[in-house]
């Protein structure tokens, strides 16, 4: 039997979504209680099909208008949309979402991807959005910046060869070159931060269903951006020294769940590269994995930044090879009930 959605409580206001502010935790828990015993939801523990929701970095830094790398899409609204477009669904399908997972880009001023790693031969850094490809480097248009070696344990000419590696194996395995961002999601920071509307659905959430979310933090390796959550871009150093770890945690998720649902940002991003890393990983297990991953595509947006980047039709075509890969490309607006696959029994 068709259930229907769940209403929205009356605490949620889709205005605010694109503001900062407190979550009142003690007053949202009671109602959240409340509201479990007035619509009849189960703990998630008593879940026959289970879901797991993945929240790629719905943080301040990407999704509200002037933080540092506000994803608005060709729009200009999009992770704002995105974000009370997740809300709703949070809200409206929590008897359905056995557990959420939220991911947390995580940084430090002195990584690799950031402005003060890297100077000229005038000792001056580059400037936000600036590319630097493997030949800049080759060349010496950008090299290391070697007042950081103390800092990070280094030696100089160390850092060096680490920067020229790493641009290289950009290169060769085909992804986008160094991208030298603003700083953001600093540690610490308001801009790390859950968007707090957001936040609060999934407090809602925790005290409804009585399910604790599982925060995954990644992006503080010093020395390779960390798109996806499953690993960095690049894993090993140019003397065979690890930069930094794969993840399993989202394979074994769909493994241990009946189905994962991908939203978040940024599309072409830290989503995509997720996404992209747990097809590898499908692959090399089961391919019939990919029939349990659901990606809501009206809450997710790319990096546009007028004049300068538009990355809308990787990120399309990218959403394009998951679906061909066997995975289901949903609206967070169409009933969960509806999306192929779904088979509840709870």
């Amino acid at each position: 039997m068709l259930r229907e959605p769940l209403p929205l409580p009356s605490h949620f206001d889709p205005t605010r979504v694109g503001q900062v502010w407190r979550v009142p935790y003690q007053e949202r828990a009671a109602q959240a209680v409340q509201w479990a015993r007035q619509h009849n939801i189960p703990p998630a523990a008593q879940d026959r099909f289970k879901i797991a929701l993945v929240a790629v970095d719905v943080q301040n830094t990407f999704c509200i208008p002037g933080f540092e790398l506000y994803v608005g899409g060709r729009s200009g609204t999009g992770a704002v949309d995105d974000c009370r477009r997740l809300c709703e669904f949070i809200y409206r399908n929590l008897n359905r979402l056995t557990q959420i997972v939220p991911t947390m880009d995580t940084h430090q001023a002195i990584q690799i991807f950031h402005s003060l790693y890297l100077i000229n031969d005038q000792g001056e850094s580059p400037a936000p959005f600036t590319l630097i490809s493997d030949e800049d480097v080759r060349n010496g248009v950008w090299k290391f910046n070697p007042a950081l070696a103390f800092n990070l344990g280094i030696r100089a000419e160390e850092g060096q060869r680490l920067l020229e590696h790493y641009t290289r194996q950009l290169k060769a395995s085909g992804k986008y070159d160094l991208t030298i961002w603003p700083y953001h999601a600093m540690l610490g920071g308001i801009g790390h931060a859950l968007v707090s509307a957001v936040e609060e659905a999934i407090f809602f959430h925790t005290l409804a269903r009585l399910s604790q979310p599982e925060f995954l933090l990644k992006g503080n390796l010093p020395f390779t951006e960390h798109y996806s959550v499953l690993g960095p871009e690049v894993r090993v150093g140019p003397d065979g020294q690890s930069l930094g770890a794969k993840s399993d945690k989202i394979i074994k998720k769909l493994e241990a769940f009946d189905a994962v649902i991908i939203a978040g940002e940024a599309k072409s991003h830290c989503v995509a590269w997720t996404i992209t890393d747990l097809l590898d990983d499908i692959r090399a297990r089961d391919q019939r994995l990919a029939e349990k991953v659901y990606l809501l595509e009206d809450c997710t947006s790319p990096v546009v930044i007028p004049g300068a980047i538009d990355y809308t039709a990787q990120a399309d075509a990218a959403f394009r090879r998951f679906a061909d890969a066997g995975m289901h490309v949903v609206r967070s607006t169409e009933p969960i009930e509806h999306w192929q696959g779904m088979r509840f029994e709870n």
